[in-house]
């Protein structure tokens, strides 16, 4: 690199002189190091001589266009005497020298177009920013991501929507910056800069995460699969933008998810996951697109997305028995355990059993069974040796006085049966068929009707009929019950039909049990029997103290 240094000196020391403007245009050449490079050595009596002509010539081009204005500020220099004037007339006597204060100032628009192309964009200064309400077609391809950054900065403010009057106008406005914004992520797919992505995670977080006020309306004892009235946010339409800003975000081809995991980071997944308790039922389908991108985008985040969501479930499930966003969590679920590999890790397991399993306790499961029972379900598919397992938590939170949720555990049981092996079966098949006879013997045409259509399942069946010495025994008093006397000739017709196909099956099977039920009623009638003597003389015990103490009293 050659060195260059002004044919004159006093033009040197004009450069180097305490001036602010100087001092900055002086800066300004000596970072340009492409073309050419300042020496700052000592001045002697002997003019210094130029060592390349070519640039002494160029920096003569560029003085020359500055025009000839005189000054009239009155600024003092940092060394502190003499002013602005004074600096103009030494400029002046080297070589027309001029004074460029006024001068900078009146080419402001010329000084802009230099620095751009002496200062990469990604280090301008925030005051330079385009104009947000520019359009995308308005500015080149390379300054179309500066103008997304000040769009996403203009979209960060947030606004009331309790009242829609207010604001009105910086509200309408966002709102068309947000739709610029998809249309230009949606059509131009640009690769976009770590910058950029900050200012959307940036701008979606200020708009996004938020606090829900507490319900107003007292928890009320409802039907477990009746829901509460919806409610609606005020501020949707502006959301649901924001959605899709970031759904778009999320799914471009450009993406890299190393860099964009600094920005989608777990603070950022645990206030996302956080939003899932939300009243407006649209927000939750749109966080379940979105947390479904996320799962599938960032691998390295999927464990802390397992361990957030089983947390969730533990305190809805343990302690609160209220979220609104329970059922969407499990519908993410189902998709993400129809790809866990085989065979499954034990982390996986313990969600299954100490997650969803307990998920059948709260009240409101009506609210999100299908989905639990779809997640349930793709467990046992993959490992049929956990449908044991599974079947002995559903007996253990069998309900007792709900119907319709006896109803939902039947059908739930009936998908399982359906997948479980011979050797499975038999470990749980004698406390199952314990509670299924109390299912036959409900009062509830419908509990009763679902408990029958079990033997209406081929598989089912044949492991019934394979453990029929076991299980008959247990539920063949309740068959012969209902089909004799209960009141929903439905039932009775099912149990009849069970008999029949028993009786052609295992006929002496048959008759024992009737032998052994008419034994157990002998049994039950000597028992009521001893019961009424007891009371009886336990009654006349009582009549006999009543009456001696009433004589003592009279004497």
């Amino acid at each position: 690199m050659s060195i260059f240094v002004p044919e004159n000196p006093d033009l040197y020391l004009g450069f180097r002189s305490g001036h602010p403007i100087l001092r900055s245009l002086f800066g300004t050449l000596m970072n340009t190091h492409a073309v050419l490079e300042f020496a700052c050595r000592p001045l002697d009596s002997r003019l210094l001589l130029a060592s390349n002509s070519t640039v002494s010539t160029m920096i003569k081009q560029f003085l020359a266009k500055i025009p000839r204005k005189s000054s009239k500020s009155n600024t003092s220099d940092p060394d502190g005497g003499s002013s602005s004037s004074s600096i103009t007339n030494d400029v002046s006597n080297n070589n027309g020298f001029l004074n460029t204060y006024n001068a900078i100032s009146s080419r402001l628009n010329t000084v802009k177009k230099m620095s751009s192309s002496i200062f990469p964009a990604s280090i301008m200064p925030a005051g330079e920013m385009i104009d947000p309400r520019v359009p995308f077609k308005d500015v080149q391809n390379s300054d179309k991501l500066r103008l997304l950054i000040s769009k996403l900065n203009l979209c960060s403010k947030l606004y009331d929507f309790s009242d829609q009057n207010q604001d009105s106008i910086e509200k309408d406005i966002k709102r068309q910056t947000l739709s610029e914004i998809i249309d230009f992520l949606s059509s131009e797919s640009p690769k976009l800069t770590e910058p950029a992505m900050f200012s959307i995670c940036k701008m979606c977080g200020n708009n996004l995460f938020r606090d829900f006020p507490p319900k107003n309306s007292i928890f009320s004892q409802r039907g477990e699969t009746e829901d509460e009235e919806p409610c609606f946010d005020p501020a949707w339409s502006h959301l649901q933008l924001v959605y899709e800003i970031l759904a778009r975000f999320l799914t471009q081809t450009s993406l890299d998810p190393k860099i964009a995991k600094q920005y989608i980071d777990h603070s950022f997944i645990l206030r996302l996951l956080d939003l899932f308790d939300t009243e407006d039922p649209r927000e939750r389908d749109c966080l379940k697109a979105i947390l479904h991108r996320v799962y599938g985008k960032f691998m390295v985040h999927r464990p802390f997305i397992r361990m957030v969501v089983s947390n969730i479930i533990y305190r809805f499930v343990f302690e609160t028995e209220k979220h609104n966003g329970i059922a969407e969590l499990l519908e993410i679920f189902g998709s993400v355990i129809s790809g866990f590999a085989l065979p499954l890790k034990k982390e996986h397991k313990m969600f299954l059993l100490r997650a969803l399993v307990p998920l059948h306790k709260p009240k409101s499961v009506g609210v999100y069974h299908h989905q639990l029972t779809y997640c349930v379900v793709q467990f046992v598919e993959k490992e049929p040796k956990l449908s044991s397992d599974v079947i002995k938590g559903l007996l253990k939170f069998w309900p007792v006085t709900s119907s319709q949720k006896q109803l939902m555990f039947l059908s739930e049981l009936e998908e399982l049966l359906e997948m479980i092996h011979t050797d499975e079966f038999e470990k749980i098949m004698v406390p199952l068929f314990r509670r299924i006879n109390c299912c036959l013997r409900s009062s509830h045409f419908q509990v009763a009707e679902r408990a029958h259509f079990l033997w209406n399942n081929e598989h089912i069946l044949h492991l019934i009929m394979c453990n029929r010495q076991v299980i008959m025994p247990l539920v063949f008093s309740s068959l012969e019950q209902n089909s004799q006397k209960h009141w929903s000739r439905t039932v009775v017709n099912l149990a009849q039909n069970m008999m029949k196909m028993l009786d052609d099956v295992d006929h002496e099977l048959v008759v024992s049990c009737q032998g052994r039920m008419e034994e157990d009623k002998s049994t039950l009638t000597v028992a009521a029997e001893r019961r009424r003597l007891t009371w009886e003389r336990l009654e006349s015990v009582s009549i006999m103290e009543e009456t001696a103490t009433t004589c003592v009293v009279s004497c």
